[in-house]
This record gives structure tokens, sequence and C-alpha cells, in this order.
């Protein structure tokens, strides 16, 4: 069984895809015969014979709609078509498979009577830069009042492929299915489109793997390769040699904050345990060490209180990471402490206030980043240290890339599409997040386990990646209702799977 690869491309990457494609020897309406085919296929795996409405437009797009139509009434579909826009400006493969359609046609009009339990968009796709007609943008919103359910071509229409939102002047709408061709674009699973493609399934249409890596060495095309992380993709297994000790299995450090903020250090230094670090030691001063004491049993405990022990702490040559951030507090000291903390040059996660702390002045913190560190903001956190990014990006996949690019780290956006670029240009987006992982102390566990991934000797980018899908595996496990304390517990299920 064919399964698309992990890459997510922009609709100019697929549009190059298409033409290298052609190139090769392949006509383009042998993949929009393809294309069609699968679309009723999809349909068919679904629903039973229905009555269904198959909505033209006068692109390629369109093209993919008849050649479904024609498939659905095959197989016993009753199918009525309707086209609109100016169908004599179409390409000669839509206009050869609109030949090819003997059924029922007639010219769209928002105003007749929807006699269908099913519709098919056929009528824009990925690349529409301009807002519906205001016939489509009541049609589409009639079939969403009617709860009569729409099978999306490519992405629902109205929505851009690129931006993952629908094009200004339209109102959002929401596909039941979204039926997609070779590679995910970033609609598909960035915020909000995700929601709007419903059920998305990318399908083959006869276009090779190895065109991601033409597509690579063609010069004028923005080649960079995203990747989806999701349930389609493995978390690789750390393996442990069964001689292994415990030091060899990875140390990792967290910094507490003062004694009445002890809590998210404790939940960072628990997942980071549960993750599979030989060791973990919570660094707290000497105020905290009694309360840090109680609460921790197999999670060590050391003080610091000169400047000069968080380095000596950090000295040992075996593996390590450190975690800074959770509850530490935005004050000097604090600023003080991370200073010392990335002197040791170890692997570093940077989460909540060790970010917030460099407000105002980010090109300090980014001066001492080394390639081993990964900050993880939400957009609060990322606004204060990436002022103006996330405004100007046209997606929070080019905002992550351009920050990761700033910082020379890994940077793990937070969100319910988790953004992980790294300074090099590749991104990975996690799709698995639940919602009621939006819970304190989430973040504190997550950075927990991408600093446990770390002291394991995965490198940053991977072990931000991978960290992001235990996490979001570990909140599908627990539930609605999740605590964050619930989720450490979860991690060796999480692992397991």
């Amino acid at each position: 069984m064919w399964h698309p690869g992990p890459e997510i491309l922009t609709v100019a990457q697929h549009a190059a895809i298409d033409r290298l494609v052609a190139l090769a020897g392949t006509p383009v309406a042998t993949l929009m015969e393809n294309a069609g085919r699968q679309v009723a296929n999809q349909v068919a795996l679904r629903w039973p014979a229905c009555r269904v409405l198959v909505v033209c437009g006068p692109g390629n797009n369109g093209g993919d709609g008849y050649v479904a139509a024609r498939h659905l009434e095959a197989r016993g579909f009753a199918v009525e078509l309707a086209t609109i826009g100016d169908h004599t400006k179409a390409s000669p493969e839509a206009t050869q498979m609109a030949a090819l359609w003997k059924g029922p046609t007639r010219v769209f009009s928002a105003d007749d009577s929807i006699r269908a339990d099913l519709v098919i968009d056929a009528v824009f796709g990925a690349g529409l830069s301009r807002a519906l007609p205001p016939e489509l943008d009541h049609f589409f919103s009639i079939l969403e009042a009617d709860d009569i359910p729409v099978v999306a071509i490519d992405v629902p229409s109205g929505m851009h492929g690129d931006t993952a939102g629908f094009v200004a002047g339209t109102r959002p709408w929401s596909a039941k299915l979204s039926v997609t061709f070779f590679r995910k674009k970033p609609a598909h699973v960035l915020m909000p489109g995700r929601l709007h493609c419903g059920e998305v399934v990318c399908v083959d249409i006869g276009i090779g793997d190895g065109m991601v890596r033409a597509l690579a060495a063609q010069p004028l095309v923005n080649a960079d390769a995203l990747q989806a992380c999701d349930e389609t993709l493995s978390v690789p297994r750390v393996v442990v040699d069964p001689l292994a000790h415990k030091h060899a299995r990875g140390h990792c450090f967290v910094l507490s904050g003062p004694a009445t903020s002890t809590g998210a250090a404790r939940l960072a230094a628990e997942a980071a345990l549960r993750t599979g670090a030989g060791l973990v030691t919570v660094l707290g001063t000497t105020e905290a060490l009694p309360v840090l004491a109680a609460r921790l049993t197999a999670v060590m405990v050391r003080g610091h209180v000169q400047p000069n022990d968080l380095r000596d702490a950090l000295s040992d040559p075996r593996p390590a990471a450190v975690v800074v951030g959770p509850g530490l507090g935005v004050t000097a000291a604090a600023r003080q402490a991370i200073a010392h903390v990335l002197s040791a040059r170890r692997p570093t996660v940077l989460d909540a206030d060790a970010l917030t702390v460099f407000e105002g002045d980010p090109p300090e913190l980014f001066a001492q980043l080394t390639p081993g560190c990964v900050l993880t903001p939400h957009v609060g956190e990322f606004n204060r240290l990436f002022p103006g990014v996330l405004a100007r990006a046209s997606n929070r996949i080019e905002a992550a890339r351009e920050a990761a690019r700033k910082a020379a780290a890994t940077v793990l956006l937070k969100g319910p599409d988790t953004v992980i670029a790294a300074p090099d240009g590749r991104v990975a987006i996690n799709t698995n997040a639940p919602p009621w992982l939006a819970t304190a102390g989430s973040g504190d566990v997550l950075a927990g386990i991408i600093g446990a991934r770390l002291a394991q000797g995965e490198p940053a980018f991977e072990a931000a990646r991978s960290g992001a899908f235990l996490h979001g595996k570990c909140g599908s496990l627990a539930g609605p209702g999740l605590i964050a304390e619930d989720l450490p517990a979860l991690l060796p299920r999480a692992l397991a799977a």
C-alpha cells in the first residue's frame, strides 16, 4: 500500500513538481484522471451510493471534479454536475475531462435548491488569492447550516494552501473530508486550516517520491522540505546497551526557581526521568532545597549558592543536558544563572522565564546559545524574543524558521500546531496534540521530555521533534480532564507505543 512521505510542500513547490512530472513524460491529463479517480475512491469508502452534486470551477481543480463525477456515477452514485466560472478559458486537460462527462450538467446558481446528500467542492484549488464570489460564499454557508457533508478536492475553496487560512472576504467553512495529492500542504497541518479541512487524506496519483529530491535540485524553487510530525511517523527509540549504567544513559539537570515556585522544575525533572535519562538532578537555592527534597525521590537535589556552583555541577564530562526556565523567575539573578548554565556549553532547553527574562534584549541571549540549545516559547514568549516575526510571516512555519536562524538554535513554537524549526531550515509540525494539553504545567513536562532526549544524545532538532510527539501522545492517553501531574506517569506507555 502506498504511503505519502512526511514532507509538507507549498503550493509553488507542488506546481514545480507537476512541471517536473510533465517533463519526465507523464501527461497532466494522466495525473488529473488519477486524481479524480482517487477522490471517487475515497468518497465510496466513506459513503454509500447517494445523490452527489459536484461543483466544478474552470481550473484543473474542476477537471479533477469532472473525473470524480464520472467514476462515482460508474459506482452507482446519482451524480449531478454544476459549473461555475468561465470554462472557455479552462486548460486543455480540464476541457478534455469535461467532454468525457455525459451526465446531467447545469450552470451553478446559489438560488437553486440543493438536491444532494453529498457535495464535492472542485471549484478552486490551493493557490486561490481572492475572495470567493458572493454566491459561492453563500452556498457553502448553506451547506454547513444544513449539515450536508462536503468533500474538498485539495483544500476547501476559499482557503490558501500556504497560509492555512481563508482569503480575506471569505467566510470560513469546513469540509468533512479533504483529498489531496502526493504530499500535504501547510493548510492541512496548521491551524486553523487543519480544522476546516476535516479528515485529510493524501493519495497517490502516480508521482514518484524521487520528485522531492528532484525539486530540491531546482535553483529557482524554495525547496526547503518540511516534515509532518504526526501519528504517521515513529519516534526513534533510544537504544540502551544491556550493559549500560545510569551515567551512560545521560544526566539531565533542571534548574529550580525559589522555594515558592519549585513545582515547574519538579514536573520537568519527573518527566525527564520517565523519558529515560539515567539520572536527573534538580539544582536549587538553599531556600528551595527543603521543598525539593520533600517532594522528590528518585530525582536528586543539589544546592547552588555561588555562581560557580552551577558551572561545577555541569563540569562532569559524562553525557548531560540542562533544562532551565520553568518557575525560575524573571530577575537579574535568574539572568545571571542562565549565563552560567550556558557557559557550560551543554545541550540546553530554555523555556518559560528563561525566555521572558531576555525581553527587550534578545541578542544577549542569542550570543550565548549553542547549536545544542532548544528554545520552547509559546506565542507570547515568541513575540518577546522575536518581535514582529510572527506578524510579518505568511504562516507559523516561516516564523519559526526565521526565529531559528536568528537564534542559531532550534525553536519549538508551542501551540495546537507546534512548529519545530532548525537553524538549517528544517521544519517539523506536530499534529497529534489534543486540546486538553492546554493546561498549567504542561509545557514544563514538555521541557523535561526534550531535556531527557538531549541527555541521551539526540540532536537538538530531533529531540524537540520527538519530545513534542511524545508529549502529544501522553495527552491523548490521558484524555479530557488531565492535569500536568498526570503526564510523566504516561510516558512509559507513550514510549512503548
